[in-house]
């Protein structure tokens, strides 16, 4: 029963996304079908449905524009194949590393693309070929203010309000379905000039490997990883929240990587689009009783009579209704409370979230992920870096205690020692260390075991700080020195000068006994019995 339940609310999606993908109504079904059987018997998930998900024909219908169906099946076929090999190697746990405002963003962009992909045939208008997304949406709304087609947009907006109203009032229904069913059947009794399905062949063709766009594979091959990834996130997503919803045994993530990469290999051999787990249908699979993998079997078998049966009745669903699926749908794939949560607690990762977005739909949700990621990336190494700090402690006895700067009534001291503290990379390196290169003591003690990570240029603007102070005549020690940084600053010839002078020591005690007993040689008198302390950056 429940794999009936998801079938019946899966049949308006997989049709209105086959049609938004440029290969047809019929293509959908088909995706629906095989993928659902296969990933469920070959995944890592026993509550999960897989189908042509809204984000995954954002990426398909500019592949349909620019190489046609066969374009749209090779880039399923290899993004089956890139999925298999992340499952080979183990890839499902780095999934994790993706930033949640990344998820977010392009989830807001798709579904924008997704309302504007939908507004030609919303607006009952045809749909032209050439320019963006949003100028053929423009051009759509434009010809619609001159030559309006209000049954179309009666029954689009009947649907959209039908399935948004009905999902928060009673959502185990499947109010998709009610609304394409009552406007097909008032658009066909009510003799409504509507664009409609058109009829669904008996069989689905078969395409040859002659038909598969094999030249043209190294362009679709960001296409493709584009699309391998995003199966791979919303179903290990998916998984993981159908785990939550129902207690027992949790899904395998390296072996739903590999049902999902078997089902997009086989889909595309018999006509269908790529596929992935989704929440909707797997919620719906959860919340009506499902218990094992039969739940998906069913639901694929349902999906397969109905598009053989009653193949005559679905021909006749407007297209304007399809388009009023997708809408409702993309207007609840946009989680605005999450949103909302995410501008308060930190407007940086808000922005990514809105640069993604924008990205999206200014170019392709390749170039999306890549400026999100590498937004994200920037902030997070701006707050480590902004976490850096360099205490300078500058020591006048032998045997000293801190004080306040007020009562320290000299300026300069004998001996200095300069703790480094946080990560020492390439970003954070001149603030950390212009404060050491101007040290005024003559001997300068580096504390070194709070770094926390190392890079090459940190470490390089080190070696070059120790030289310099030689030069003019300082001395140089350093202490606690880290044994997973020691062999990188041996191999980048940091330590070389202070290892020939035997000035490595393991603790800043043996340190600062050592620099007071040199800087004494040097007839350097001390000061007073203190040790004043500021800190830089």
């Amino acid at each position: 029963m429940a794999g009936v339940t998801v079938a019946i609310t899966a049949l308006p999606l997989a049709l209105g996304l086959g049609a938004a993908s440029g290969l047809g109504a019929q293509a959908g079904l088909v995706s629906a079908v095989t993928a659902g059987a296969v990933a469920a018997l070959f995944g890592g998930s026993r509550l999960q449905i897989s189908g042509p998900t809204g984000v995954l024909t954002v990426v398909l219908a500019p592949i349909a524009h620019d190489f046609g169906a066969s374009g749209v099946l090779t880039a399923g076929l290899l993004a089956g194949l890139l999925l298999m090999a992340l499952a080979l190697v183990r890839a499902s746990g780095y999934m994790r590393y993706v930033p949640a405002p990344v998820i977010k963003g392009f989830t807001v962009g798709s579904a924008a693309v997704i309302v504007l992909q939908q507004t030609p045939p919303a607006l009952g208008v045809a749909t032209h070929s050439g320019g963006t997304i949003a100028r053929t949406a423009a051009r759509a709304l434009s010809e619609s203010a001159t030559h309006p087609n209000w049954a179309a947009v009666t029954v689009c907006s009947a649907v959209v309000l039908v399935r948004l109203v009905g999902a928060r009032w009673r959502p185990d229904v499947p109010f998709a379905l009610v609304g394409v069913a009552a406007a097909t059947v008032v658009a066909h009794f009510a003799r409504l000039s509507l664009p409609r399905i058109g009829h669904l062949p008996a069989g689905i063709p078969h395409p040859s490997w002659k038909f598969l766009a094999i030249s043209a594979v190294p362009d679709l091959l960001p296409s493709a990883a584009t699309v391998a990834v995003l199966v791979a996130l919303e179903a290990l997503m998916t998984a993981a929240a159908a785990d939550s919803m129902r207690e027992g045994e949790p899904y395998d993530g390296d072996r739903e990587l590999f049902g999902q990469g078997m089902a997009n290999l086989v889909t595309p051999l018999v006509g269908g689009l790529a596929a992935t787990g989704t929440v909707v249908r797997t919620a719906v699979n959860v919340r009506s009783g499902a218990s094992s993998r039969l739940a998906a079997l069913v639901h694929s078998t349902t999906l397969a009579l109905v598009a053989f049966a009653a193949a005559p009745v679905v021909a006749e669903v407007p297209l304007s209704a399809l388009a009023g699926v997708l809408i409702a749908t993309a207007v609840r794939m946009v989680d605005l409370e999450s949103l909302r949560m995410l501008v308060r607690a930190d407007r940086g990762q808000a922005a990514v979230a809105a640069v993604t977005a924008a990205v999206t739909l200014a170019f392709d949700l390749v170039t999306a992920v890549a400026a999100g990621i590498a937004l994200a990336t920037a902030l997070a190494l701006r707050a480590v870096v902004h976490c850096a700090r360099v205490e300078h402690q500058t020591v006048r006895s032998e045997r000293s205690t801190s004080v306040p700067e007020s009562r320290v009534q000299d300026s300069h001291g004998a001996v200095a020692t300069y703790v480094i503290d946080g990560p020492l990379l390439f970003a954070s390196a001149e603030r950390l260390l212009n404060p050491v290169k101007g040290a005024q003591a003559s001997v300068v003690i580096l504390h070194l075991s709070r770094i926390t990570a190392v890079d090459a240029t940190g470490l390089l603007a080190l070696r070059d700080v120790i030289t310099s102070l030689g030069l003019r005549g300082c001395m140089v020690l350093a202490c606690g020195i880290r044994d997973p940084h020691r062999h990188t600053m041996e191999a980048l010839g940091v330590l070389t000068s202070l290892r020939a002078a035997g000035h490595i020591f393991d603790t800043d005690i043996e340190a600062e006994a050592v620099a007071w007993a040199k800087a004494s040689r040097h007839d350097v008198p001390p000061q007073s019995n203190a040790r004043h302390v500021r800190r830089q950056g």
